[in-house]
């Protein structure tokens, strides 16, 4: 149990390995779909299951030792830390993609293309190069395909996520004035949105892949597309998940406005990925 002159050290805790086990197995069914192994989705599935137990069992133990009272006012303050460098970790995660994005669409194109003084560049690596946007590489080597447009299925996903974000905060509204019907409902919105958002993905994926060749070896620009929205369409995924869970706990009479840091969290995490999929919608799609 906590005081205010104590400090609770959690026990050795086995979830993040179990955590990482699921990742590694994902990532290898990943990799072997890529190469056309038979294997590679049922790997991505039972690394995703083993994901979401570990969410669930890591989340229920935090849960239990939360609400039997072991967390101190500093053991809330080091989550909150723990969790804004996660988010800031985060944020370079995608920042690394969006400035690859930029310097192959903004730079390295023209330079092949022989822009300014690079003429010379332009007839060493590949003389026929055209610099245009977006590009399949040098001699077309992913096949002919379309572009994805923004103005279909990517602003009504951004509408959803918009109106997510706007839920999940009513939610903490109700949470904060006590109204446990206001705190479920503005969940249950937010967690069925973040779902109904994933399978707009999904048909656009499958829209992309059978009606306009677009797929990862599309040249760069398939393997930029897909890599920013692929990834962000997974933390969608986790994102719901741990909403999900915070839900089931509201469901079960946890959280009170002044001890709620799960709900915090997963409401941190929530408006992140809406406001990278803002810059993701703008910086992939419209320009």
């Amino acid at each position: 149990m906590s005081t205010s002159d104590t400090y609770y050290i959690p026990h050795k805790a086995t979830w993040p390995i179990i955590g990482t086990v699921g990742l590694v197995i994902m990532l290898a069914g990943f990799a072997n779909y890529l190469n056309g192994s038979s294997i590679g989705p049922t790997m991505m599935v039972l690394g995703l299951l083993v994901f979401i137990v570990m969410l669930t069992g890591w989340f229920t133990l935090q849960s239990g030792e939360s609400e039997s009272g072991m967390y101190s006012t500093q053991v809330g303050i080091s989550y909150r830390m723990g969790m804004m460098w996660f988010i800031f970790s985060e944020i370079m995660f995608f920042a690394v993609f969006f400035g690859t994005l930029w310097y192959t669409r903004n730079l390295s194109v023209p330079w092949l293309g022989g822009e300014g003084t690079r003429a010379v560049t332009k007839e060493l690596l590949w003389p026929a190069f055209e610099a245009a946007w977006p590009t399949n590489g040098p001699g077309k080597v992913g096949g002919e395909f379309e572009s994805m447009g923004a103005w279909g299925l990517p602003f009504l996903n951004t509408l959803i996520l918009l109106t997510s974000g706007v839920s999940c905060t009513w939610a903490h509204h109700g949470l904060l004035a006590k109204n446990r019907d206001q705190l479920i409902k503005g969940l249950i919105a937010t967690v069925g949105l973040g779902l109904l958002f994933v399978t707009f993905q999904a048909i656009e994926y499958h829209e992309a892949y059978t009606e306009m060749g677009l797929t990862l070896g599309s040249g760069i620009y398939g393997s930029t597309f897909f890599m920013l929205t692929g990834f962000h369409g997974f933390h969608v995924c986790v994102g719901a998940i741990i909403l999900g869970v915070v839900l089931f706990r509201s469901w079960k009479g946890h959280f009170q406005p002044e001890n709620h840091f799960a709900f915090e969290a997963a409401a941190w995490y929530w408006h992140f990925v809406d406001v990278v999929w803002l810059g993701l919608f703008v910086f992939v799609y419209v320009i």
